[in-house]
């Protein structure tokens, strides 16, 4: 028998000190309470104040301990990773606050008669009225302006992934990134501009084509950026086949980017829908139903809640807080509805 099968094994030394896994609990809990028992000590009664300071004593606590059980590279990794968790904190809590007071205040006159009736001759003191022209206005001006920016937006960026050399893409490129920060209220000046000179009343399609032009730059670079995540191979193969270019884009190129185009536009949608400055400046608002987008001063979510704040009575504000909750709901219906269809036309990894 050889003297290494009996010769016992030592522990290795490598492996120093490892803090267990509920340490960082640990050190968070202990953080808030102290980070409360200071706030009580000194009089400060603001949340926000004891929660940062709960926070520093959390990124502190976990590089001194780490430090004295594990070592100070360990330490470094463990302070990053815990500002982090504190930056992340810091961007969920004013959102769920945000949610939390929406619900709280919008459930108490949301309910089925006011999703089903408008505000007609109720004034903004008194009970009752309901959304029911806002909800239609808004379907109809967002429905319009998708209906005229998605199809451009496709086709531009088609254009600049597909075909697009030379000065012209540059400028289009350009341009295309100027009106992603273009502000709401411009695109609404440009068209109120070009109502004035026709000496045009207010309208619905108003509002839309100035929802259009911010909609359209955003739906160029989301459908840009999937355009280009569709693999060369895929396009080469089509074309050596003999396929024409614009059959091969349209039945290689634009099926492969299926799910993340149509989650841009989705996005996209979500995100003009909130938009009240243009609507303010070229729909007008209305109490009564208007279901004819072309004709007379409409109403949408986003101008709704506006004036019912600016109102200044109390029901105005439960109908805003109500209108804002349906505003929300709307939104986040449109992000899963895009996760959804972002999943099911997702490319197949399976073997």
């Amino acid at each position: 028998m050889s003297t290494a099968s009996i010769t016992p094994k030592r522990p290795s030394t490598l492996r120093g000190g490892q803090l267990p896994k509920w340490a960082p609990w640990a050190i968070a809990a202990g953080s808030v309470a102290l980070g409360l028992g200071i706030s009580a000590a000194a009089g400060l009664h603001s949340s926000i104040q004891w929660a940062l300071i709960a926070a520093i004593l959390y990124v502190l606590g976990t590089y001194v301990i780490a430090a004295r059980v594990e070592n100070r590279r360990q330490a470094k990794d463990r302070v990053v990773t815990s500002l982090v968790w504190v930056a992340f904190l810091l961007a969920v809590v004013p959102l769920a606050s945000l949610v939390w007071s929406t619900v709280q205040r919008g459930v108490k006159v949301l309910d089925v008669y006011f999703l089903t009736h408008s505000m007609g001759v109720v004034a903004d003191s008194e009970t009752g009225g309901g959304i029911y022209h806002a909800i239609l206005g808004t379907l109809e001006q967002v429905g319009l302006a998708t209906l005229i920016a998605a199809p451009v937006g496709v086709l531009t960026a088609i254009y600049l992934v597909e075909y697009g050399r030379g000065n012209l893409a540059r400028a289009v490129t350009f341009f295309v990134d100027v009106m992603t920060g273009i502000p709401s209220i411009v695109a609404g000046l440009f068209i109120l501009s070009l109502m004035l000179m026709f000496e045009m009343e207010p309208f619905g399609f108003a509002g839309s084509l100035a929802l259009a032009i911010l909609m359209m730059p955003v739906v160029v670079r989301s459908t840009e950026e999937m355009l280009k995540l569709v693999p060369n191979e895929l396009r080469e193969a089509s074309l050596a086949l003999g396929v024409p270019k614009w059959r091969t884009i349209l039945k290689v190129v634009l099926p492969t980017s299926l799910g993340g185009i149509t989650t841009g536009i989705m996005l996209s949608i979500a995100r003009i829908a909130g938009e009240t400055a243009p609507v303010l400046l070229l729909v007008f608002g209305s109490k009564f139903i208007n279901a004819n987008p072309f004709e007379g001063a409409q109403a949408s979510l986003p101008l709704y809640i506006y004036q019912q704040y600016g109102s200044g009575e109390v029901t105005a504000y439960d109908r805003a807080w109500a209108a804002s909750l349906t505003l929300i709901a709307f939104v986040m219906i449109l992000n899963l509805v895009a996760r959804g269809i972002a999943r099911w036309k997702a490319p197949k990894t399976g073997r």
